[in-house]
């Protein structure tokens, strides 16, 4: 039997949902804080994320909830896993979790990228939130 882990991290940014829903869906901003890409809001929507040195990482948005969710397959093909972004309004700002799931903790791969992406999702966040205080 494959074991399957999700990694979670959460970030609360002092911005409306608005701000950080563009941050998400944006490509222009999208580059400037995690990977470039023609990323959209669109269930079904195909476009690879430049990852550098890990290569074009292919990804289909699979579900859309207005500034709420985001949620595509990311690595079809390789990891396979999604990514899900979730955002809870929170006082003046936004909560915003990540849940990175599906790793393949048998295969070594998988396993390199769960333990990977673990010590660099929260980078990614702190960059998402500089971003925004641009």
């Amino acid at each position: 039997m494959t074991e399957s882990a999700a990694l979670t991290c959460e970030k609360f940014l002092p911005h409306a949902p608005a701000a950080v829903w563009k941050a998400l869906t944006d490509p222009d901003l999208h580059a400037r804080w995690w990977a470039a890409g023609d990323v959209k809001a669109v269930v079904g929507h195909r476009f690879t994320l430049d990852m550098g040195a890990f290569g074009g990482q292919p990804c289909e948005v699979t579900a859309v909830e207005d500034e709420r969710l985001l949620a595509y397959r990311f690595a079809e093909g390789t990891l396979d896993t999604t990514v899900t972004w979730t955002l809870r309004p929170e006082g003046e700002g936004t909560r915003l979790v990540l849940t990175h799931a599906g790793f393949d903790l048998d295969s070594p791969l998988g396993r390199q990228a769960y333990e990977g992406m673990g010590r660099g999702w929260p980078h990614v966040l702190d960059r998402l939130d500089a971003t925004l205080h641009d």
